[in-house]
Parts: C-alpha cells; sequence; structure tokens
C-alpha cells in the first residue's frame, strides 16, 4: 500500500489499473514505463530507470479501441516528483497532464472502466 506524500495536492482521485499500461516518449520512441495509477490530471509511472523532474515530455500510450485495433493516444504530462519504488529495482514518477483534452478526460474514464479497480 502506498503512502500518500505530504505535499500530495492532486484533487481528482486516482485510480490503481489491474493492467499497466506502457507509456513511451513520443519523440524518441523509448518506453518511459507503466501506468500504475492515473486520474485525467496526472499519472504515476513505474520505471526501470529514474525520469528527470520538472519536465515536460510529448507522451504516447498505444490503447485498444472499440474493435480491438490498437490506437496511439497523444498527451503532454510534466514531471512532478520521482522517488525508489518499494522495489529497489525500479523508480515511482509522478506526472501531471497539461491541458487535459477532452477526448483525453474521456480516455481516461474508460481506461478506469474498463481496466481499473472499483471503490
Amino acid at each position: 500500500m502506498q503512502v500518500p506524500l505530504e505535499n500530495d495536492r492532486r484533487e481528482i482521485k486516482r485510480r490503481h489499473l489491474i493492467f499497466h499500461l506502457r507509456v513511451f516518449d513520443r519523440i524518441t520512441n523509448e518506453k518511459l514505463g507503466h501506468i500504475v495509477d492515473i486520474s485525467p490530471e496526472g499519472m504515476m509511472l513505474v520505471s526501470e530507470e529514474p525520469i528527470p523532474v520538472d519536465q515536460n515530455f510529448q507522451l504516447r500510450m498505444h490503447l485498444p479501441n472499440h474493435e480491438d485495433a490498437i490506437e496511439p493516444h497523444d498527451f503532454e504530462a510534466r514531471s512532478c516528483w520521482s522517488n525508489n519504488d518499494i522495489n529497489p529495482m525500479f523508480y515511482d514518477t509522478g506526472f501531471h497532464v497539461i491541458q487535459a483534452t477532452s477526448e483525453h478526460i474521456q480516455l481516461v474514464k474508460r481506461l478506469v472502466d474498463d481496466y481499473g479497480f472499483r471503490d
């Protein structure tokens, strides 16, 4: 169980995903990590390498659509914090989505409905 950070200022509760989605840097096409929890405003990634803090990233997720085809979803997010994961081989990084579009908000809701834990 993850302990909330003292300076955690998010207003919308993040949902933990059962299915860990990979996130890529859209510019370099390198895998940054896997989404562990998500909200329309942000997400936490677990990665094998540390991710620099206070940087904007052009990100991409490859998601199944309703016809089971894979479609890219691109968005911009800023890395806000980074810590060692409970497993010392990994790093946790929090991101804030920059100007979430209505498409992004609907996609996150769909991810939570399709793959997320329910309260």
